[in-house]
């Protein structure tokens, strides 16, 4: 039953990237510290790669909140850290976020967000 519970705070927190109000802030990571204070190598790379595309980047930090780390990663089904949710769904990993920026796949994914971040760090 708590399980239950806890993965519902995950769905709230990853329907909020949804929401016409967070429209601007379509990324949320789950990660070890904060993207100004990464607590971990796989977290720094991941901020570090999506902050190429200028987009707003929501973060929660797993290290401080057990029940929250868990619930993540049974929402999920994903075992480690830092897990990447894009426009409301799971993506994955620092390691396939980096895969798909090596590809040219990531700026698609992340959409108008990616362009309208582009062109703000241009001006």
């Amino acid at each position: 039953m708590a399980r239950l519970v806890s993965s519902s705070l995950v769905r709230g927190l990853v329907r909020s990237c949804r929401a016409p109000s967070t429209a601007e802030n379509p990324v949320i990571i789950f990660m070890k510290g904060y993207p100004e204070a990464p607590r971990c190598g796989f977290s720094a790379l991941a901020v570090k790669v999506l902050q190429q595309y200028g987009v707003s980047i929501t973060a929660r930090d797993i290290l401080t909140n057990m029940k929250l780390k868990e619930s993540v990663k049974a929402y999920s089904n994903w075992p480690t850290f830092p897990q990447i949710f894009i426009n409301g769904e799971f993506v994955g990993g620092s390691d396939i976020i980096l895969s798909m920026h090596q590809k040219g796949e990531l700026k698609g994914l992340l959409g108008d967000s990616a362009q309208k971040g582009e062109q703000d760090s241009a001006q």
